[in-house]
């Protein structure tokens, strides 16, 4: 099964495909899809939308996780990442794949084991579990690997959006 793991964001979203077959993870590609704030907004959301488009075509993925979005102080921020997180979402609709979402606690809790983890030990976990030489940057690039492994560990009890 080929997964692709969205960690949404705006100004940078981060991506992650595995291959997961017999309780075994394979990483097949990461990276960042990154946007200047001095592009038009609807230009940015566009950007997100030809990565991740490229990233069907390439890979054909079965399922896609996303991180859903918390709320903090700044409102605009929140709003930003959502509408970034909405493309992401309807461009992967668009090409029939279901999309799962996981909350940054079942994140933790599947690949470390512990719900307060922090982001040095997810990398760590990621590393270790994806067999790579070293821990995957940016750190948005490691999240949206670790969502992915979290689906392939938790597919069968998730439902799609």
């Amino acid at each position: 099964m080929i997964i692709l793991g969205i960690d949404p964001g705006f100004g940078i979203t981060g991506y992650g495909v595995i291959e997961y077959r017999a309780n075994n993870f394979k990483m097949l590609e990461y990276g960042v899809i990154s946007t200047k704030s001095t592009e038009r907004f609807t230009s940015r959301l566009i950007q997100i939308s030809d990565k991740i488009e490229e990233l069907i075509a390439k890979y054909n993925p079965d399922a896609v996780a996303i991180e859903e979005l918390f709320f903090n102080n700044n409102a605009k921020t929140v709003i930003a990442a959502a509408q970034g997180r909405g493309v992401a979402v309807a461009t992967c609709a668009k090409h029939y794949i279901p999309v799962f979402e996981y909350t940054p606690l079942q994140v933790k809790q599947n690949i470390t084991g512990y719900g307060r983890a922090d982001k040095k030990q997810i990398q760590m976990m990621v590393k270790m579990l994806l067999k790579l030489n070293e821990i995957p940057k940016p750190d948005d690039a490691a999240d949206a690997l670790a969502i992915a492994m979290c689906h392939a560990h938790s597919m069968m009890f998730s439902k799609p959006i």
